[in-house]
């Protein structure tokens, strides 16, 4: 008899594999931008310093204060989010600003794996694979990972996991994943009471025990969200408050409604408009409705990291709706659902080239200039634990090892060091700007660095 020739081995990577590799490259990506800004000095707003202030705090076994929020402020007084003490370990071997920016990119690049694992398992590997990337690359990520460090970093991997679950009918999986939301911020038992709704919609017919037990973690998650804003955060801030209600009220929904609708635009055209079908989509509500009533205008705009919790519940839904609409009775919409995956996917590759990932084919992205080392080297001069009074460009080169003031807003302070931005001469003059922060105080220049400025209290 011949010889059987033994079938040929395929060699590839194993369909399991793709939305860990995604994430792994999305992780450096995000990194990588998140890093180099920083390295440039390019900080955008006192949040980076912030956020470290408190996790430094919780690495020490302190109270979260934040001083650039006010001498002595209880940083849970200002937004529920005891979330990230979960950095405190990594922050305690590695402390940094740095830490929280490379955590931030794991949490994001993380919530790939859900996202892309949902979707193929809905639609097979390689629309899979498409809404995946259309996802890593979306404006709302991009743009979140540019902004420095927020808590809701912890809020999007939790929302992508728990929609996963929904997705595949594992509905305690789906509940338990998005139960923590209440302590990544304060609003987002609003979501976690979405996506218990979702829960009990999709589950009422199979199991109404399951619906039944899903409309009580709504239930929860609404009184977490009236508890926390009413009483959790009062108790800790200093007027016995919650500061930010004059920002979700005033303006109204209609107020600038040009740029409301551009921003819904930017979020629902990427999905071809078809995630709005699946029942999903209700995650989205409490966090669009909140920004849309506001009175704040960057809440209403596509900067900054707002839009970030929309990206896993768009991408989805978006998964969900294709894979109902490739089974319509409709033509249209079956062909339409098709070729979905594969535009998004691509959609997402050209806006790149007008996002921040598109700084890493730039190579003036990877140097240090010679200006920001002299500053570095200037700030370096302020000794550990003095007391500083800051704006946004030194910020985050002192709050590792100094405590940190925001500038003008030191109270009874009078702070050792004054550490000015003043490329643009905002302070005019910096000693008789000085002078008028802390009257009766004398301060030296200590040092001045291409526009930057330290000052040094005489005693």
């Amino acid at each position: 008899m011949p010889e059987q020739t033994p079938p040929k081995r395929r060699i590839g990577v194993p369909a399991r594999l793709d939305p860990y590799l995604l994430s792994a490259a999305l992780f450096a990506a995000y990194a990588t931008v998140s890093v180099l800004r920083y390295r440039r000095m390019e900080t955008l707003s006192w949040d980076l310093g912030i956020f470290e202030q408190a996790v430094r705090a919780y690495a020490h076994l302190r109270t979260p204060v934040a001083d650039l929020k006010g001498p002595g402020t209880n940083i849970l007084g200002d937004h529920f989010s005891p979330v990230t003490a979960l950095l405190a370990p990594f922050y305690r071997l590695f402390p940094t600003p740095v830490t929280l920016l490379v955590a931030q990119a794991a949490l994001f690049a993380l919530s790939a794996v859900p996202v892309a694992r949902g979707a193929a398992r809905l639609l097979g590997r390689g629309a899979g694979l498409a809404v995946g990337v259309a996802y890593g690359l979306s404006w709302g990520l991009q743009r979140a990972v540019d902004f420095d460090f927020h808590e809701i970093c912890f809020a999007v991997p939790l929302i992508a996991f728990a929609l996963e679950a929904v997705l595949a009918r594992r509905w305690r999986a789906a509940l338990c994943w998005a139960l923590p939301l209440v302590v990544v911020k304060e609003d987002l038992g609003l979501t976690l009471a979405a996506i218990a709704v979702v829960v009990a919609l999709r589950a009422r017919r199979g199991s109404p025990r399951t619906a039944a037990y899903a409309l009580g973690v709504a239930a929860f998650g609404i009184a977490a969200v009236v508890v926390t804003l009413t009483t959790v955060i009062p108790a800790f801030n200093s007027t016995g408050a919650y500061d930010y209600w004059g920002k979700t009220s005033g303006a109204g929904p209609f107020a600038a409604s040009g740029t409301k609708l551009r921003t819904l635009l930017w979020l629902l055209l990427p999905t071809g408009l078809l995630a709005v079908r699946s029942p999903l989509f209700l995650a989205a509500v409490p966090t669009l409705g909140w920004r849309f009533l506001s009175s704040d205008d960057h809440y209403w705009s596509t900067d900054w990291h707002y839009s970030a919790v929309l990206m896993p519940v768009l991408a989805l839904a978006l998964a969900d709706a294709v894979d109902t609409g490739r089974r319509s009775p409709r033509p249209w919409l079956r062909s339409y659902a098709r070729q979905l995956p594969a535009a998004a996917a691509a959609a997402a590759l050209a806006l790149t080239t007008s996002l921040p990932l598109y700084s890493l084919t730039q190579t003036g992205a990877y140097r240090k200039s010679p200006e920001v080392a002299e500053r570095e080297r200037m700030l370096a001069t302020v000794p550990d634990g003095a007391t500083v009074e800051a704006d946004v460009g030194p910020i985050a080169r002192l709050t590792s090892r100094c405590r940190v003031f925001w500038v003008g807003d030191t109270r009874r302070v009078v702070p050792e060091y004054i550490a000015l931005d003043n490329v643009s001469g905002w302070a005019g003059n910096p000693l008789e700007y000085a002078r008028g922060l802390h009257p009766g105080s004398r301060y030296e220049v200590a040092g001045v660095a291409y526009g930057y400025v330290l000052l040094k209290r005489q005693t």
